[in-house]
């Protein structure tokens, strides 16, 4: 099911959401809903560095990660506030002085000695910081600001204290290295500034006006990256030469290590080169764009959208080292496994909701929503896709006679039944033979759930549907124009969620019934968009976005709402409960556990 979301400029256009949730029972426990883990790796990677025998990228959602070789990854905490609960970009990193040093689009800079544990600094200016080296004994972050019409440039000989230099242009910085005695920062508009020490600044004449987006030093060349394919070099900064580039594709970053300078780019683009005149196309294995490239230990390592990471011993064969960023928009549990299910057909096992495997989908079409039931996982989406399989990880593609786009499906009293667009509703007794059934709406059903002897559809508009057998429905009143996404039951009690997300506002709703028949709006407590709903160890657990990040909302009742802390998540479509654990999952691959 495609819906416009979030900023339809094209910033989340056509993302999926599903309907729907898993029961769960009994009892209560304390931190079990509360305190939220992101599993990572699946968010934009925008930078990463080298040193100290620990490879460290950054994320776009705030995270940080390291690793050893470039293969295994783990996430960091950090020690950071952010009071304006939105998502401040992680934009560039690097190693000096046995010091790593992490800057930010809000200006703050983060130092950490082991790449573990991290602190705060202050950098004296709040304008996007993108990029940051070190050389000659002192650590130089750059960035600038369109509305203040500078670029910006901070020098600290610690990285603890920073003193903001005058750059002498007003075009916004995006990177800078160090190389044979000479910084060198580079920026939008062909921008090309150098330095002997960091404080006094010189531009220089530039053979392009495309944006450089990355530049470094290597074999006696500085090598500069940037828009359209853009490739300059120089062997003393000052002096520039464009190459000839085999790719239109915008170049993000640029590193030189074993001989070889590497960019990477939009679209996968990976080019290398020897001498830095002569550049050659890669095979990257994706078309995600690639946001940084660093080399350490023997290995290139590039990082880029939805989590990617390649890793790669010669710049030519290109290892992925991590699940892929698909979007995510449901998630289930049963036989001891949790299912996830997103864009492009993606399927993923967790036997913990930790650690996951990607299976082998035998559809590219989404997939929407997923239930188990009567030993059997049911998967369902675009074009009427329904997949099934008795163990999560070999799956069958079923007939399900119609075109239309199934966004939600739930198991209860021997039959399955699916949900989605026009009304669509689909029964099935064992999740191979489907019968459509009458809705009697023409309104899209986004979620479907069992409970107490009685099937509960919602959808859009306020529209609930109950059925005692999955055949046989009757629409209630629900007394909400709001688009109902999901519908969940425990603990006696049917919980329905959803709400509207323009470009300038949005709003939550939650709707309870005892019996499906009688729903009783309830306060959220939040204007936040609410996608999904599960319920287990004696709570409620909602799911969703507010601006770019994802909402949790707990509740031991459906009736009181909590909020609980996402850690800077992009949107949650779906969420479940099972083996002691809720399970979140969303945009760009995003995976969240509790406890």
């Amino acid at each position: 099911m495609k819906r416009l979301g979030l900023y339809g400029a094209g910033l989340f256009a056509a993302h999926n959401i599903n309907g729907g949730g898993s029961e769960g029972g009994g009892g209560s426990g304390r931190g079990v809903g509360t305190t939220w883990l992101r599993i990572p790796g699946l968010n934009d990677l925008r930078g990463v560095t080298y040193g100290n025998g620990l490879f460290v990228a950054v994320e776009w959602n705030g995270t940080i990660l390291t690793s050893p070789d470039g293969v295994s990854w783990t996430a960091q905490t950090l020690g950071t506030d952010n009071p304006l609960s939105l998502p401040l970009s992680l934009s560039g990193v690097t190693y000096g002085n046995g010091l790593f040093v992490a800057v930010r689009d809000d200006g703050i800079i983060l130092t950490s000695p082991d790449g573990v544990t991290w602190t705060q600094r202050t950098s004296g200016t709040s304008i996007w910081l993108e990029g940051v080296t070190y050389g000659n004994g002192i650590f130089v972050a750059v960035g600038g600001s369109y509305s203040r019409g500078r670029g910006t440039i901070l020098t600290s000989p610690d990285g603890v204290n920073w003193t903001e230099r005058t750059s002498g242009t007003s075009y916004s910085l995006a990177s800078v290295t160090y190389g044979n005695g000479t910084f060198v920062a580079v920026g939008y508009g062909g921008t090309i500034l150098t330095s002997r020490d960091g404080v006094s600044w010189t531009e220089r004449t530039s053979p392009t006006s495309q944006g450089l987006l990355s530049v470094t030093y290597g074999n006696g060349l500085f090598v500069a990256v940037g828009k359209r394919g853009t490739i300059l070099t120089s062997p003393d900064g000052v002096s520039w030469t464009e190459r000839t580039s085999p790719t239109s594709q915008g170049l993000l970053s640029v590193t030189y290590g074993n001989g070889l300078f590497v960019a990477v780019g939009w679209n996968g683009a990976i080019l290398t080169s020897p001498d830095g005149v002569s550049w050659t196309k890669q095979t990257s294995g994706t078309s995600r764009g690639l946001y940084g490239v660093a080399y350490g230990n023997g290995l290139f390592v590039a990082v880029g959208e939805s989590g990617t990471i390649l890793t790669s011993p010669d710049g030519v064969s290109w290892t992925p080292r991590t699940l892929g960023g698909n979007d995510l928009n449901g998630v289930a549990y049963g036989n001891g496994l949790f299912v996830a299910v997103g864009e492009d057909g993606a399927i993923l096992t967790s036997p913990d909701g930790v650690d996951w495997t990607r299976r082998t989908s035998p559809t590219i079409d989404q997939l929407n929503g997923v239930t188990y039931g009567n030993g059997l996982f049911v998967a369902v989406g675009e074009d009427g896709t329904i997949l099934t399989s008795p163990d999560g990880v070999n799956w069958t593609e079923r007939t399900s006679g119609t075109d239309n786009p199934l966004s939600g499906v739930t198991y209860g009293n021997g039959t399955f039944v699916a949900v989605g667009e026009d009304g669509a509703i689909l029964t099935s007794p064992d999740g191979v033979n489907w019968t459509a059934r009458a809705s009697g709406t023409r309104s899209w059903l986004f979620g479907v759930t069992y409970g107490n002897g009685l099937f509960v559809a919602v959808g859009e508009d306020g529209t609930i549907l109950t059925s005692p057998d999955g055949v046989n429905w009757t629409e209630r009143t629900s007394g909400t124009s709001n688009d109902l996404y999901a519908v969940t039951y425990g603990n006696g009690t049917f919980v329905a969620v959803g709400g509207y997300s323009d470009l300038w506002s949005s709003a939550s709703a939650i709707l309870t019934s005892p019996d499906g028949v009688n729903w009783t709006a309830r306060i959220s407590g939040t204007d936040d968009w609410l996608l999904s709903v599960t319920y287990g160890n004696g709570l409620f657990v909602a799911v969703g976005v507010w601006l770019f990040v994802g909402t949790i909302l707990t509740s031991p009742d459906g009736v009181s709402w909590t909020e609980r802390t996402s850690g800077m998540t992009p949107r949650l479509n779906g969420v479940t409960y099972g083996n002691g654990t809720f399970v979140a999952v969303g945009d760009w691959g995003a995976i969240l556990t509790s406890p």
